[in-house]
C-alpha cells in the first residue's frame, strides 16, 4: 500500500491510465475485426473504407505510445495486403 501522498496519487493516477489504454486497446482490436471482416465478405470498398478508418485508430494509438510504432505499421501492413489480395 501507498505510504505517501505521491506514491498514492501516483496509484490513483495509474488506476485510471490504465482503464483508458484499455479502452484504446480495445478500439484498435475493433478496428482490425472490421477490416477483416469486410475482407471475408468479399467487399473491397467497405473493406477500403473500413481499413482508412483503421488506419487513423492504429496511428493513433501507437502516437500515444500504447503500442510501439513497428507493432502499428506491421498491422497496417497486413490488413493492407489481404485488402489488395482480393483484386
Amino acid at each position: 500500500m501507498a505510504n505517501t501522498a505521491q506514491a498514492r496519487k501516483r496509484a490513483r493516477q495509474s488506476v485510471t491510465r490504465r482503464e483508458h489504454n484499455f479502452a484504446l486497446r480495445t478500439q484498435f482490436r475493433t478496428a482490425i475485426k472490421k477490416v477483416l471482416k469486410a475482407v471475408q465478405a468479399g467487399d473491397k470498398e467497405v473493406a477500403k473504407t473500413e481499413f482508412v478508418s483503421a488506419q487513423s485508430t492504429i496511428d493513433k494509438i501507437a502516437r500515444k505510445g500504447i503500442f510501439h510504432k513497428n507493432k502499428a505499421a506491421r498491422h497496417k501492413s497486413k490488413l493492407s495486403a489481404k485488402i489488395k489480395a482480393m483484386a
